[in-house]
């Protein structure tokens, strides 16, 4: 076991990270603040990216998303080769000319949506089979919408049924036509109900999709000198296993040192996913931030709770993505200072302060909680457009107050002072 980064590797890569303070050294603790650089623009990091699955983040346009701070969005390569079709995308210029963000944008590969219909049961991902009858656990089984070999994913679509294939190679296409800034090579997500051996073929498949992926993105790079530089990230999988995860970092990072070494493109950074309990959140990170050069950036996978962002960043992430902000907000969820609230509740109805007055915001300063209580009532669309506007802009400046605190040496402190009183007053 290793408590130091890997020394830094130059090689040619298309999005570049230029590393600030960091954290004093611990076992497990790499957290740092940096600068990624896309044809896009800047990231400062550490930063939380919204999600726009369907080149959208839903109810907000992209001049609102600029407004909460936002310095990426991530879509998703499986919703958009679906519809409206990556071809259509790429025709417009890409996704930052197409949706009108004209910012950094990510992609995910499509492995997490194509891998849950494989292990999900009715759009949720099953992780267990806790609370299942075995007549559940038999229709999960039968309603299964993907099969995964050797070579790739056989699918369904949610949307009519068609039938689908997703190969390394194809999410490369989709990917590099979608135009994203960063994007991530084809993995196998697991879930915690695999066993043992299978979360290892699934370790060994996925660097050999990920091997594939970084041939083809060469060769599409070639092939689309007229298209801005993309940036290829490698994303590590392992579960919840010390050794797996540490097997499928080094992996990679062999695969992008000999990819350089043979004057291809090596990954541009890394990313951390696949299943894991939420105790278990900062040891696997830091496990992961063991093995990585210090000068690729890293992207966690699916994280918005702030007791697992600050989690994640003291670990070492650099970036984060989920739902959670704009899914909450579309039902009346909103984030304070001192906990989640939802607007719903009666006790709003002649309450005429802004959502989180002390924290403020473009929401808080402008609105009461009464009248997006009517809205949410009234079935008003503004309503999702406010709350999960408050939202996004909450997580953001959370994550930017930790890049601050870092600087600033304080960060414990800052933690312990937001998460003292977010958990005490907890709605």
């Amino acid at each position: 076991m290793t408590d130091t980064p890997r020394p830094a590797v130059n090689g040619s890569t298309d999005t570049t990270f230029t590393l600030g303070t960091e954290l004093e050294k611990a076992p497990g603790r790499h957290g740092r603040t940096g600068v990624i650089h896309t044809p896009h623009g800047d990231i400062q990091t550490p930063a939380f990216i919204p999600v726009g699955t369907k080149a959208t983040v839903k109810t907000l346009t992209p001049e609102q998303i600029r407004n909460t701070g936002a310095q990426a969005i991530l879509s998703n390569a499986y919703h958009l080769y679906l519809q409206p079709g990556h071809d259509i995308v790429d025709e417009a210029g890409g996704l930052s000319a197409f949706t009108n963000w004209r910012g950094p944008t990510y992609t995910d590969s499509g492995g997490f949506q194509v891998m849950s219909l494989g292990s999900g049961f009715k759009k949720v991902l099953a992780m267990g089979t806790e609370g299942l009858s075995e007549a559940d656990i038999k229709a999960r089984d039968k309603e299964r919408l993907a099969k995964v070999d050797e070579d790739g994913v056989d699918f369904k679509s949610f949307i009519d049924g068609s039938s689908h294939r997703f190969t390394p190679e194809f999410s490369m296409q989709i990917q590099h036509g979608l135009g994203a800034d960063i994007m991530f090579a084809f993995d196998e997500l697991t879930t915690l109900v695999d066993t043992r051996k299978y979360q290892e073929g699934s370790v060994e498949r996925t660097h050999r999709w990920a091997e594939r992926c970084l041939r083809e993105h060469d060769r599409l790079t070639t092939e689309r000198s007229h298209r801005p530089k993309q940036s290829l990230w490698g994303v590590v999988q392992g579960a919840q296993y010390e050794d797996l995860r540490r097997q499928a970092t080094r992996g990679l990072i062999e695969l992008s040192d000999a990819a350089e070494a043979d004057g291809r493109r090596g990954f541009g950074g890394f990313g951390i996913g696949g299943a894991l309990e939420k105790e278990n959140l900062g040891t696997i990170v830091g496990w992961v931030c063991d093995e990585l050069p210090v000068d690729k950036p890293r992207h966690l996978l699916g994280i918005s709770e702030p007791d697992d962002l600050f989690t994640a960043v003291e670990a070492g992430a650099d970036t984060f993505d989920c739902v959670a902000p704009t899914r909450l907000g579309r039902r009346g969820g909103v984030y304070t200072l001192d906990g989640r609230m939802n607007l719903t509740a009666a006790r709003f109805k002649r309450d005429f302060r802004g959502v989180d007055e002390e924290f403020g915001g473009y929401v808080s300063e402008n609105y009461s909680r009464a009248y997006i209580r009517h809205l949410l009532k009234a079935n008003e669309f503004l309503a999702g457009t406010l709350c999960t506007m408050h939202n996004v802009e909450f997580m953001i400046r959370l994550v930017d107050n930790m890049r601050a605190a870092i600087e600033a040496g304080d960060f414990e402190a800052y933690r312990d002072e937001f998460l003292g009183r977010y958990y005490h007053g907890q709605k």
